[in-house]
This record gives C-alpha cells, structure tokens and sequence, in this order.
C-alpha cells in the first residue's frame, strides 16, 4: 500500500507542477493551431492607450483533482477504520479547494488592453498577454481571423 501512496502522491505533484504548461498563451505572438494557415484581416492605427491587466488562470479541473488526490492520501493516513475513511473525505475535499486555488493562481497572467484609432476612425481595444510593449502614439497591426483578434508592431 505505501507504493501506491507514493505513486499517487508523485503523480498528483507531477500534474500540480504541470499546470502552468496546460493553460494556453493569450500573447498577441502566439497562434493556436487552428489559427495558423488561416487568412487574417489586417488594419492598421495608432496606439491610444495602454492599460495594465490582470487575465484570470484556468480552472480546468486538473489542479482540484491533484490536489484531492493529494489530500486523499494525506487524509487517510489519520486514524484506524471510519476514522481513516473520514480522513480520506475530508483531506480530498480540502486538497481539491487547495489544488483548484493553485491552479488558478499559477496560470494568472499579466495582460495589456490596447485601445487603437485605426485608419479608419473606429476606436477598438484589444486585450492580451504583455509580452511586448506597447506606448500611445505607435503605429501598429491589428490583426483578426479565426476567433482572434492582437495587435502587433
């Protein structure tokens, strides 16, 4: 029975670990695969404002049930009998409220909402990962197809 804790527990750990691996990129560089080979629509603009954001993390899942595992295990180390078995419940309900908290606090991103004048005249605004600077007054990309819309240099 300890080989099974200890596999439970490490793979439990190993999916915790992971989690900032499975959320997926809001950058505006990144493309999902079904974006790519598509056509996009570009216009052109100027930067009017740049606004720091917060883009919330997932909640896929994984995180609770890692974390209920986790708890599960931990919990049924507690006690003999019914005492174990309320142990097992009660550390998987409170591993799974933990693991879903760090889930969420470990896929939380820094963003960017980019208002652009374009060409135009319309005023859009863009939100998405801040993985490169943006300041009022440059002239930018817009670009949109498949769902998405970033703006670019």
């Amino acid at each position: 029975m300890n080989g099974l804790r200890l596999f439970a527990v490490t793979l439990a750990a190993a999916a915790t670990v992971a989690l900032p691996g499975c959320a997926g990129s809001q950058s505006g560089s990144a493309y999902s695969r079904s974006q790519t080979r598509g056509e996009m629509h570009v216009r052109m603009g100027v930067i009017e404002s740049v606004r720091t954001v917060m883009i919330e993390g997932t909640q896929s899942g994984v995180g609770a049930a890692a974390g209920a595992v986790v708890g599960g295990v931990a919990g049924s180390d507690i006690g003999h009998g019914k005492g174990s078995t309320v142990g097992s419940v009660l550390g998987a309900v409170l591993g799974g409220v933990a693991g879903q908290a760090i889930e969420e606090r470990t896929t939380k991103k820094d963003g960017l909402e980019i208002t652009v004048k374009l060409d135009s005249g319309q005023i859009i605004a863009v939100t998405q990962e801040a993985d490169e600077q943006f300041r009022a007054g440059e002239r930018v990309r817009v670009l949109s197809g498949s769902g998405a819309t970033r703006v670019s240099h």
